[in-house]
């Protein structure tokens, strides 16, 4: 478990980290989505898309994340927990995030095709389900953007050169 700085603003901290999860993606060529998972200001999973690497089509950060804090609280809720992520959560993700009980995520930038917090649907509010989260948007936006963008620039250029 790691704590914060708590001369930094925890919303800018915790991106940053789930950014350096992001980067550890992008090295392995990995779509680059990182995630966090506090509990009162403190780190209880951090993960990175690994669909690539695991085979599996759901190894997205969130789901990874959800499960390494599940296994740390020894419980499926996770009450009173903030999840960071470097993109807005997907359909498949949000909808774990409403089935665990986390109370609030940040994003850092939306996703327009295919966002699950406000962009295209609002799993995480929508009032027909049982539970709904406290969403921040567009945390450190223009880094959380720019390694997609980048990863994506260079998975053309790559396509291109073949």
């Amino acid at each position: 478990m790691q704590t914060m700085n708590l001369t930094q603003n925890p919303d800018t901290y915790f991106m940053n980290m789930a950014l350096r999860e992001a980067e550890k993606a992008y090295d392995a060529k990995e779509v680059p989505v990182g995630c966090v998972i506090t509990l009162d200001n403190k780190v209880i999973a951090k993960a990175h898309n690994q669909r690539e690497m695991l085979k599996d089509p759901t190894a997205h950060a969130e789901i990874l994340a959800i499960t390494q804090a599940a296994a740390y609280l020894e419980s499926w809720r996770l009450l009173n927990t903030t999840l960071y992520v470097t993109l807005e959560p997907c359909p498949m993700c949000a909808g774990a995030l409403v089935n665990s009980r986390i109370k609030r995520v940040v994003f850092g930038t939306p996703d327009p095709k295919s966002g699950a917090c406000g962009s295209i649907f609002n799993i995480c509010n929508d009032d027909k389900l049982n539970h709904r989260l406290e969403i921040t948007t567009k945390i450190l936006q223009p880094q959380c953007a720019g390694i997609l963008q980048d990863f994506f620039r260079m998975r053309r250029q790559d396509k291109k050169n073949a």
